[in-house]
Formats: C-alpha cells, structure tokens, sequence
C-alpha cells in the first residue's frame, strides 16, 4: 500500500494571493482538465465522460497509462479522485484548509496500491519515493498554485 502526503501554504510571501475561491476554481479545472495543469505531453487525453449531481467521471492518458476516475468535489475544500482502472486503486485526495494559524493551506494525499503487482513490493516501493521525493506530489501542489496563478493573470479562472 503507498500512502503519501504533502502540504504547502497557498500563499508563500512573495506570491500573489489567492483566495479560496480562485484555488477551489483552479482545482475544479484541474479535475475536469488535467493536461491545463501537467507538464506538457505528460496527460495527453482528459475527458469528462459522465456527469452527476454528486460525482464525475473522467477518462485520461496520464504518462502512457489509461485510466478512469470518479471524482468527487466538495465545493471549495476537497477534491477526491477515485481510480476505477488504470494502473493503480484507491483513492487520491487535493484538499483545501486553513491551517491553526489561519492560513490557507493545499494538501494532497493518497492512499494507493498498484493493480497485478506484490502489496508493499519492489514496485509500491519506487512508487512511494516517487511520489515523496523532490518531484513528487509537493512538486505537484507547487505547481498547481502557479498554473492557478497564471489562469487568473491570463483572465481565464
């Protein structure tokens, strides 16, 4: 099982700040579009495929692999996707929180295993680096905000 977390402050000092909203919007997008949000040519296809009142589905090509996802959105605090098929099950969460002190904070984790493949073995194992090293999830929350960033000064978030 690959269990991993992270979570940075939404705005660092230096940043422009972003209100709930604007990082809830930029959240919804990124659930509804990830190739807006990725490295370029890392998601190649992301569409919405089914829609209801509580939950949509989406189909992507994510590095090579396809998937399908329920994703379930709590307005303006988490964003939870589901992995139905593709190379992993269980469940990734993005979530939006202010912090003891008050300040607005983005977490991301996950709780995973890799489908056909031994439970904690050699291949969960690289996984769980991956996803805690230096360009792992953190790199990934970073990245999000900036991308949500760029959207608002473009005017389109």
């Amino acid at each position: 099982m690959i269990y991993s977390t992270a979570t940075v402050p939404v705005n660092p000092e230096g940043e422009t700040t972003l209100t709930r909203a604007q990082v809830w919007a930029g959240l919804e997008l990124k659930a509804r579009d990830a190739r807006l949000f990725l490295p370029p040519g890392l998601c190649t296809r992301c569409d919405v495929v089914e829609e209801s009142a509580t939950h949509f589905v989406r189909e992507a090509t994510i590095g090579g692999a396809d998937l399908r996802e329920i994703v379930t959105l709590e307005p303006e605090s988490k964003v939870t996707f589901f992995q139905a098929t593709g190379p992993r099950e269980g469940a990734i969460v993005n979530e939006l929180f202010e912090g003891p002190d008050g300040t607005l904070q983005l977490r991301f984790y996950c709780y995973l295993g890799l489908r056909g493949r031994e439970p904690n073995g050699p291949e969960e194992r690289a996984e769980q680096a991956q996803f805690d090293g230096e360009t792992g999830y953190k790199a990934a929350l970073m990245s999000t905000l900036k991308r949500t960033r760029e959207l608002l000064a473009e005017g389109r978030l």
